[in-house]
């Protein structure tokens, strides 16, 4: 695991930041501040941390292993830089721009998925359940700090690289409460662990966290899928391999990419970096930077590759030129639940989705 960076300049204003969560928390915690059910089971994925942990992937797990039990599931994100105001429901013509690339992301991939963007998650909850075919479970995403929100189930998820163990509150850190906020899930993930991990590797871990006695904890992968065009009608290839002849600009706007650069180098192929900060919206200038760059490449088999979020604020995008969109693929992510866990990890979703109730416990 890598050491967290962490600036002890910045500490005391972390302690201050620290004071300020804490008893915001304890308000909450102690009915001051209250929290809201519904007549739905709502779950939780989220994180201790800022930047990428894996949570649309852990997201879209669970809307395909709830949709193959075949219930109604809705996605509520706050819709993270998108540009409309207030509560939304996908259409047949949203747009990245309206959903946020993610949510859009995620209506692309479950198009039988409700998927909604309200910063006020209490009123986009009641704004779904007003819906003439109400959905039978509700995801939150990047939710676990929205306590105005009584979760029923709450996902925890913790990157491998940097444990919330090992890491300390903003500014100094990258923590937005203090590992004390752990306490309120019921799942913990570890997520975008290594290959290859040992038995006595999850129980270092297992220790390390310091879970209570009523918290399940899992391990998640990454997992990579076959690339797949942006554009399909107009694509050179309708499913490209990268090989030792492929020449790859990579385009990724996302919080840590050095996982995907090394995927497109472990097919041998040669690839060259255009790294955007997470979430960044391209302009035209960038566009054109993008297409000269890729126009350099060598002729014979050529690429350019991007992630599915970066793909979903391309897809409209009004300044992609059209004679860049025939290379264009994007780069499908799955998660993979390891240790032989995988059927208790679903088990527990979907039973409690099954006989949800105030009061349920994990088995």
């Amino acid at each position: 695991m890598a050491e967290s960076k962490i600036n002890p300049w910045l500490l005391p204003l972390s302690w201050i930041y620290g004071g300020v969560t804490c008893l915001r928390n304890k308000l909450f915690d102690q009915g001051w501040l209250g929290s809201k059910s519904f007549d739905v089971p709502t779950v939780c994925i989220g994180n201790l941390a800022v930047g990428g942990t894996g949570k649309t992937p852990h997201t879209e797990y669970l809307v395909r292993l709830l949709q193959g039990e075949g219930l109604q599931v809705a996605v509520l994100s706050r819709g993270y830089k998108r540009r409309s105001k207030g509560f939304v429901l996908d259409t047949s013509a949203s747009t990245a721009e309206e959903l946020g690339d993610e949510p859009f992301q995620m209506k692309q991939k479950f198009p039988d998925a409700r998927v909604a963007v309200d910063a006020n998650r209490c009123h986009g909850i009641t704004q779904l359940l007003a819906n003439p075919t109400p959905p039978q479970v509700i995801l939150l995403d990047d939710a676990f700090q929205h306590r105005r929100v009584k979760a029923d189930l709450n996902i925890l998820l913790t990157d491998y690289h940097r444990l919330w163990c090992d890491d300390t509150l903003l500014p100094a850190g990258r923590l937005r409460e203090s590992a004390d906020g752990s306490r309120r899930a019921q799942i913990v993930i570890v997520t975008k662990c290594p290959s290859g991990l040992k038995p006595i590797d999850y129980n270092i871990l297992t220790k390390q966290l310091h879970l209570y006695p009523y918290q399940r904890l899992y391990f998640s992968r990454l997992r990579y899928g076959a690339l797949r065009p942006l554009f399909p009608k107009l694509a050179k290839e309708k499913s490209p391999q990268p090989d030792a002849d492929s020449h790859i600009l990579l385009v990724s706007g996302i919080a840590h990419p050095e996982p995907l650069f090394q995927e497109m180098q472990r097919h041998g192929a040669r690839v060259e970096h255009l790294a955007y900060s997470d979430h960044h919206p391209f302009s035209a200038k960038e566009l054109s930077r993008i297409q000269s760059r890729f126009e350099q490449l060598p002729d014979s088999h050529r690429l350019l590759v991007t992630t599915e979020k970066d793909g979903a604020r391309l897809l409209h995008h009004p300044a992609l030129s059209d004679a860049l969109k025939p290379y264009i693929y994007v780069q499908p992510i799955e998660i993979e639940i390891l240790n032989n866990q995988q059927e208790s990890f679903n088990q527990n979703i979907i039973r409690y989705v099954r006989t949800y109730s105030r009061n349920s416990r994990l088995s």
